[in-house]
Parts: C-alpha cells; structure tokens; sequence
C-alpha cells in the first residue's frame, strides 16, 4: 500500500506546503488548534480489513470518495485493491479523474449536459477509463442518450445500471415494470450499454432490527430476481459479467449475504460494494451500527479521527469551553465524544469519559464536567467524532500522526 504521505497525482496544495513536516509533535505548541488528526495506525488497519473481508467473501469495493474527497486516501484504497471509485456528482468524477481515479462508478443518475459532455471526451480520449452511472427512468435514458449524440464519445457506449428504489426512498425504479421499461429503454439505445442493476439498501431504514435486516434482504432478492428477468429478457450485456452494487457503509453484510456468489442465468455476476466511511470509521455512529460492531463479528475497525481543542474558558464550576465548534466538528448524528485530554504541553494523557460536549456554537465547545476535575485554561481537549461523511468536509488538510501523536505526513481533502 503507498504511504499515507504520499501526494502521486499532482503538486501539494497550499496547505501542504505550509503543514507541520514530520516529526513534529501534534499536542506539543507547533501545530494550532484546534485541528483534527488521523491515526495512521488506524487507517492502514481498516483499509486492511476492509479488502480483506471483500477477498474473502468474493465481492468487490468501490468506496464511496464523497466521504473524504481525499486523493491520498483514494490511493491507498486501490492500492489495497479496491475495483474503483464510487462518486455522487458531475463535479466528483471531474476531481477524480484530476487525481488520476481510471475506473469511477456514479452512484447517481446523469442528467447535467455539461457533466455528461466532459465524461464523454474523457471516455473517448482515454480507452482505459470506465465508468457506470444509474438510470432510474425512460426520460433520464432519452436525455443521456440525446446529450451523448452530441458529445465527443467517438460511437463508445456508456455503461449504466438500471437503479432500484424503494417506496418513500431516494431515487431508483419504484417498481419491477418500471425498472424493466428502463432497461429495454437503455437496450435500444446505441449510446448506452446495460450492464446490470443498483440500489442502495440504507434507504430502508437506519436501524438493525430485525424487520430493517428482513427488509433489506427482501430488496436485495428483488435486485437478484430482476437482474433474472432482465438476463432472460436478453437486456443485459454479454461483453462483461452482470453487475450487481450496493453496500453502503451501515447493511454491507445484508447485501453480501444476498448476493455474494449469485448467479445470473449461467452467469456468475459481479457484487461491488460501495461502502465509503470505513476508512476512518468513527466513535459514534458507525460504531454503533456497522457490521463489525455487531456480536460475533470477526472484523473490526478502528477510530481513526481525532479532534483536539484547547480550553479557552473555566467560566464557572463544572464547565469549560474548548476552541472548536461547527466549522470544525460534525453534529448533525451526534455531538463529539471527549475520549481524553493533555495538558498544554500535551503530556499527561487523561481518560475523559467523565467530560461530555453539550452544545456548539460556531467556535466554541460548551463541555460539562465534574465541580472538581482540572481542566486548566490552555489544556487539551480530545474527541472522537460521528459520522465521517461530515468531518472531512470541513478540512483542507489533516494531519496523519502516530501512536506518540507525532506527525508522520498528511492528506488533502478537495470538497
């Protein structure tokens, strides 16, 4: 796997340039708060892990990159063998394809005539490209195949994926006769190549109960059960294996139970997964529904996001106000969870379960802790986070550091 410092598809950015080199101590007064850091140690591990459970249960990866927008990170997910990368816009693929991403999966229908025009001449100037997007009706199929007579694609198909939905869901074909129209639309264009079926099971709810897991599995008989009717309707194309995606970062464990091994007609067809935050995991959410947080389970990931502020203010007994806030933390599944603290210096590691975050404001932390823990102005504060997709965001470059929290390089983000 390429290191984790490694920038291979361009010039740094501005904030590389002016990041702490390696060897600097995060806590030790060089790096300003408040900054989010990521353990090393942690990402190698669930990069790991992650292809390691796809190896062994015959699926492939193409990790949604909206979750860190991240080229370094990218790199280090395809070298560990992942199929490509999933993308949710026009903009996205743009921005992969400038990091040199050659294999992109669209999980969205494409409808922008300028997003389609550019992914046409990327096509058709560079044969080792692929990419997949979705389409979920006959008009998206009429305007992809309209805008492509216009484009640069030199007479090359675009391959799609007729989307499933579910009923009170997102996008996708609501019902089976919708999804075969689609598809017989897609079949009798010449611009467009059908090459299987998508969905996304986490549409279904965002629990694991046991009537969310039935509801799942019962989604992904119906993708198995269509791409059935559409192999026997002679829809599907039979240049590639049938392709079968889903897997978001929550249900993964449905889908390959599902699908792992299915067979379309005589064809064995192709799973790809599209699970993004496991590359950080995080110490909320996904800690508490992931499949490897579950009982029994034989993987694990690891937290590797950490969120560090100094204590501005011990206004009165029993709280403090650190330096971060919104710009700088997810809230929107739950507020940061105060894991330790250090003093200024950043010696003296602390366990600090007893501290919780009750509030944010823009810049400022509000934290509740007991009359009599020290928590001196000018200490340190840090947190694990909720939700990954939503802490990325937030920053133009992260600093990676060690076990000793000691900077080892960096990665670009590019929202």
């Amino acid at each position: 796997m390429a290191e984790l410092t490694e920038t291979p598809w361009g010039p740094a950015t501005v904030s590389t340039r002016t990041a702490p080199p390696a060897g600097t101590p995060l806590l030790g007064g060089a790096v300003p708060s408040p900054v989010m850091a990521l353990r090393g140690s942690a990402l190698r591990h669930n990069i790991d892990t992650m292809a390691q459970y796809c190896r062994d249960h015959g699926v492939a990866l193409a990790p949604h990159g909206k979750t860190t927008m991240s080229p370094q990170l990218f790199r280090a997910q395809l070298d560990a063998g992942c199929w490509g990368i999933t993308a949710a816009t026009g903009a996205h693929v743009r921005t992969y394809r400038q990091f040199g991403v050659s294999r992109i999966f669209l999980g969205n229908a494409l409808v922008d005539p300028a997003a389609i025009r550019y992914i046409a001449a990327e096509l058709a100037a560079d044969r080792s490209f692929e990419f997949v997007c979705y389409v979920d009706s006959v008009a998206g199929v009429e305007l992809l195949d309209r805008e492509l007579a216009d484009s640069a694609a030199d007479g090359l198909p675009m391959d799609v994926v007729v989307e499933l939905g579910v009923p009170g869901g997102r996008t996708g074909c609501r019902t089976i006769a919708e999804a075969l129209a689609v598809a017989g639309a897609a079949d009798s264009s010449s611009r467009l190549r059908l090459i299987g079926l998508a969905g996304y099971e986490g549409a279904i709810g965002a629990d694991r109960s046991p009537a969310t897991l039935t509801a799942m599995r019962s989604y992904c008989a119906d993708l198995r059960e269509l791409a059935e009717q559409l192999e026997a309707a002679g829809l599907l194309s039979q240049e590639r294996a049938p392709l079968l995606s889903a897997g978001g970062s929550m249900f993964y464990d449905a889908v390959v139970e599902a699908l792992a091994g299915a067979t379309i007609g005589d064809r064995s067809a192709q799973v790809l997964l599209r699970s993004g935050a496991y590359v950080s995991h995080d110490e909320g959410i996904y800690q508490r529904v992931s499949p490897f947080e579950q009982p029994g389970s034989q993987y694990r990931f690891q937290p590797a996001l950490r969120l560090w502020g100094r204590v501005l203010s011990r206004p009165e007994p029993g709280l403090a106000v650190v330096d971060f806030g919104r710009r700088d933390a997810p809230y929107d599944q739950d507020l940061p969870v105060p894991v330790e603290t250090r003093s200024a210096d950043g010696s003296d590691p602390q366990p600090a379960a007893d501290l919780t975050v009750t509030a944010l404001n823009d810049q400022h932390a509000f934290v509740r802790l007991p009359d009599s823990r020290e928590l001196p102005v000018g200490s340190w504060l840090g947190c694990g986070v909720s939700h990954p997709c939503t802490t990325f965001d937030k920053w133009r470059y992260m600093p990676v550091v060690d076990e000793e929290n000691v900077v080892v390089g960096g990665i670009d983000t590019y929202f």
